[in-house]
């Protein structure tokens, strides 16, 4: 089926039933999760603002412990926006997979659109990520860029992530994982449920689903600053993926130390042969102790590979937080009374309390 053929009205296609009490539904949510992000969110806001849904949407912003003026910027933006806003305060700066956690746990829509605070994802995009999962009735669908305006090194990262995924994750060959994506209201709450403090989205998602699809969307450059994607995050980002979602690094460990146990096993089949046919002793101390720091740095490994499953459980069974949210906010939406909306939010903002978790 075609991506044209959605053009039907939005709300149509996601009809379903409502609990009794439960929070109203729109047809999609926005999450952003928002890090230095000062410079952009008026931009952001504005843009997100003037999409038309039908069935109307939300925007739900996440503080992930920003160390500029994000914050402040956001609670003088958030009453000016025309649609309904949630903004969440993390108490520090967890991460982004976190963030976008608390993020979907309070979204209402029926489609969960999340993307970066960079405006490289043109807002303008969105539709078209909405439309291709209804169209295919998928629960998923990836922003596959047509030309991407990354860094070489985050789009060599991209890439090698993508290619670890298939065999880790077994995603699929022709499958592209992108942070612009569009999630069912299904899929959304089922990733939602993961409490382990080291999330990794997509994994989540290819445990949940295979139902998932991808389309071609704009990328934009950089609107403002630079990227925090760095080596450190890169390489947090494999720990969570191999350790997390998979135990092929184990069986790897366990395949090279059959390997190296063939191969010292063979090396000694050797110096008995020289022994008994010609009477001589192997010389070579160098070679020995070359032998032994090989086999000893691969026994390392697979002892810091152990500790690391070891470790990262005995963090999820301390219950160590995926996030802690300081506090919601919430704007209903602008009117021409702006200051009224402006109270409101502040209002259910002292209302909250502290320390509770995403």
């Amino acid at each position: 089926m075609q991506v044209a053929a959605a053009e039907v009205e939005l709300q149509d296609l996601f009809v379903q039933p409502t609990a009794v009490g439960a929070p109203e539904t729109v047809t999609l949510s926005i999450v952003v999760p928002l890090y230095r992000s000062a410079d952009t969110l008026a931009r952001l806001l504005d843009a997100l603002g003037a999409l038309e849904v039908e069935g109307g949407h939300e925007i739900v912003l996440v503080h992930d412990g920003s160390p500029d003026d994000t914050l402040s910027r956001c609670r003088a933006l958030i009453p000016l926006v025309r649609v309904p806003v949630t903004l969440i305060d993390l108490s520090r700066n967890f991460g982004e997979h976190n963030a976008v956690l608390a993020g979907l746990r309070v979204a209402r829509g029926r489609a969960v659109v999340t993307m970066d605070d960079d405006l490289q994802n043109p807002p303008s995009e969105v539709m078209v990520l909405v439309r291709r999962l209804l169209a295919d009735d998928l629960d998923c669908v990836y922003g596959v860029y047509r030309e991407k305006r990354h860094s070489l090194f985050r789009n060599f990262g991209s890439r090698l992530t993508n290619w670890m995924s298939r065999f880790v994750l077994e995603k699929p060959r022709d499958l592209y994982l992108s942070s612009f994506r569009c999630m069912s209201a299904f899929l959304a709450a089922e990733v939602a449920r993961h409490e382990g403090p080291f999330p990794y989205i997509d994994g989540l998602i290819l445990q949940a689903t295979r139902r998932i699809g991808s389309v071609e969307v704009e990328h934009a450059a950089r609107a403002s600053g630079e990227s925090g994607y760095t080596l450190r995050k890169l390489l947090r980002l494999w720990t969570s993926m191999f350790v997390n979602f998979s135990v092929m690094p184990l069986r790897a460990a366990t395949v090279l130390g059959f390997v190296l146990g063939s191969v010292g096993a063979g090396l000694f089949a050797v110096v008995l042969h020289e022994y008994f046919t010609t009477g001589a002793s192997v010389r070579g101390w160098g070679s020995l102790m070359a032998a032994i720091a090989v086999f000893s740095g691969a026994q390392l490994v697979m002892l810091g590979l152990i500790g690391e499953y070891v470790g990262r459980l005995f963090l999820t069974t301390s219950r160590k937080p995926q996030s802690v949210v300081r506090g919601i906010e919430r704007c209903r939406g602008s009117s021409p009374r702006v200051g009224e909306e402006t109270v409101s939010v502040r209002r259910e903002r002292l209302s909250v309390g502290a320390g509770r978790r995403g």
